[in-house]
């Protein structure tokens, strides 16, 4: 029951994941490092929603 669908990773194991970033990365980096990791998210995603527009124009000019 504690399985999460992340990976299949537990609590547990979240949490000590997080204490291990805390450790080496201190609390003030943390706000720097998401920020980052959220500019890499929405760049990807704007990549996938490109690359689905030139999918469809593609079946158009087929059709």
């Amino acid at each position: 029951m504690t399985t999460l669908l992340l990976l299949g990773l537990g609590m547990q194991e979240i949490l000590l994941i997080a204490l291990i970033v805390l450790l080496l990365f201190g609390g003030r980096k943390i706000p720097e490092l998401m920020k980052g990791l959220g500019k890499g998210v929405k760049s990807f995603k704007d990549g996938v929603n490109g690359l689905d527009d030139e999918t469809d124009n593609k079946n158009k000019k087929e059709q």
